[in-house]
């Protein structure tokens, strides 16, 4: 599965890097950069964790 993040959406709260650092991390400004755009395994998991805890719902998959 692919990551995607909407940069315009983001706020840069940090729960997805500190979910799940092997998948997401922080541009300078503490917004969300996806480091591993597809992910499969145990960082799915990892990338289910900041999906589903993104306060503004600013990480998605694509298919």
């Amino acid at each position: 599965m692919k990551l995607r993040v909407d940069a315009d959406m983001c706020t840069g709260h940090g729960r997805c890097y500190a979910l799940a650092p092997d998948v997401f991390g922080a541009d300078e400004f503490g917004h969300c950069e996806i480091r591993v755009t597809d992910v499969d395994g145990a960082l799915l998991e990892q990338a289910l964790l900041g999906v589903q805890n993104c306060p503004e719902q600013a990480i998605s998959f694509e298919d």
